[in-house]
């Protein structure tokens, strides 16, 4: 038996009148806008090579950690995903076999933000009329692969249909970002900018950490086996991700944990991760004063700071020694903000030309700690809700603790910080739907004007994210 794929037009809306009808009136105001994307993590060999994408499979599952970790969590390996070993072993390469375990599990979605996603993509992008199940699988990824295979569904084309006026992708201080590099000299007016990820090279415990110092030093002339060598290697590629379009750097250590050791404790600390041999506690140190290092050289160079904190990354060892880092096996923690801020906050947190970049996994954190401190340091902003709590109730919450204290201007709009290109449209579409919501609330409640309302919508959905990254 099939079932219609139909989206509801007042989907996320509220079922109360008064506040649905409010709602739709701020959504035709912004639904149209273009998308920013300031933070992600799609492929930038996509826009420069502009190839077809091979097929469903390659396209909506493998890159997509959203949906194999359901799946992983429902018991299918990812060997049946076609998810390749470190060492390059593919145990599954049948892409439709991989297809239908996915269609046999979609079922499982169900409640979750990455079936709004999906399903925005399926009926939007591909024009597809029923749900998907093990019965409509074939269908599916034969009108997929075909429109695939066209012109239109090319990522320039689908980037240009999208609407997208910038996207953001995230690369290490080694890469060469050719591919950024590539689409400048296209000549293609799409706007395809890097963001300056430098964990590979700032966190002592990242896989590779010695062998990373040797690529930079080697990029850069630097000596990074000397404190000073050290840093100057990282001005300087920050200096060639600015001229490559960076507005803003990224920072995904475990915690927000900052420091302020004088020059000779650096020194000592740095020749201590050098040998190898540093402790937990010396590593922790060390990530922390260096996000007080990449605070400073913000100052200097003008790029907007990004944290990340609070994620049990790759806490499957058994998953991560197979396969690697990224494979839905990253666990939210408790986070502290206000003591771990402090030494970066004495030093710059009153400083109007430093930007800080904030989020969080911890919700406990939103009223408590968050927002009075984004209400207060004038260098901080609130980053969106974020990764688990992507979700229409995690956007709804985020906004129901926070603004209070923090205000809508403390906060940086939406960025969907995704991998899984097709689902940017539908991304920002669920962000805005549940803000129309949450400001419909507000203006039923007298609490705000629908003039302010509209004016707010719109810099949610669009002006408050080219403010906040410096677009």
């Amino acid at each position: 038996m099939t079932t219609p794929l139909q989206l509801n037009p007042d989907r996320l809306f509220s079922p109360e009148p008064l506040k649905r009808d409010i709602a739709r009136r701020l959504y035709q105001q912004v639904r149209d806008l273009p998308i920013i994307s300031p933070h992600g993590h799609t492929d930038p060999s996509w826009f420069a090579d502009n190839k077809p994408f091979t097929d469903a499979t390659e396209l909506l599952i493998k890159p997509d950690h959203y949906v194999f970790r359901m799946l992983y969590s429902q018991g299918v390996s990812l060997d049946e995903l076609g998810i390749c070993h470190q060492n390059g072993t593919c145990i599954e390469t049948d892409n439709r076999k991989i297809w239908h375990r996915f269609a046999e599990h979609y079922h499982c979605f169900l409640g979750t933000p990455s079936r709004l996603w999906l399903d925005h993509v399926f009926s939007e992008v591909f024009g597809l009329t029923v749900t998907l199940t093990s019965e409509s699988a074939d269908a599916y990824y034969d009108q997929i692969n075909t429109a695939l295979a066209s012109d239109a569904f090319r990522p320039r084309a689908l980037f240009e249909r999208f609407n997208i006026e910038l996207l953001a992708t995230t690369e290490s201080p080694l890469d060469s970002l050719q591919h950024h590099q590539r689409i400048r000299d296209s000549g293609w007016k799409g706007r395809v900018i890097t963001a300056y990820r430098p964990d590979p090279v700032i966190d002592p415990q990242y896989e590779g950490f010695a062998d990373n110092l040797n690529q930079l030093a080697a990029l850069t002339g630097e000596n990074c086996h000397q404190w000073q060598g050290y840093l100057k290697a990282l001005r300087q590629r920050r200096e060639f991700f600015k001229a490559m379009g960076a507005t803003s750097t990224d920072h995904g250590h475990p915690t927000a944990q900052t420091a302020a050791l004088s020059g000779a404790e650096c020194e000592a600390l740095f020749q201590r991760v050098l040998s190898g041999a540093c402790s937990d506690s010396d590593a922790e140190l060390f990530r922390a004063q260096m996000l007080t290092e990449m605070a400073a050289m913000c100052l200097d160079d003008g790029l907007v700071m990004q944290l990340h904190p609070g994620s049990f990354r790759n806490h499957n060892a058994q998953l991560f020694q197979c396969y690697g880092r990224d494979k839905g096996a990253d666990i939210p923690t408790r986070t502290d903000y206000v003591s771990a801020l402090k030494p970066l906050l004495d030093r710059f947190g009153n400083n109007p030309n430093f930007s800080l970049i904030v989020f969080t996994l911890d919700e406990s954190t939103y009223a408590r700690e968050l927002a009075p401190l984004a209400g207060h340091y004038p260098c901080l902003k609130l980053g969106p809700a974020w990764w688990f709590h992507d979700s229409p109730e995690g956007m709804r919450r985020f906004r129901q603790q926070t603004t209070e204290t923090a205000g809508f201007y403390n906060t940086v709009g939406f960025n969907d910080d995704t991998r899984a290109f097709l689902s940017i449209p539908a991304r920002h579409d669920v962000a805005r739907r549940m803000d129309c919501r949450y400001l419909a609330e507000l203006v039923a409640d007298h609490r705000l004007s629908e003039e302010q309302a509209e004016a707010l919508i719109a810099e949610l959905s669009y002006g408050l994210a080219k403010k906040a990254y410096r677009l």
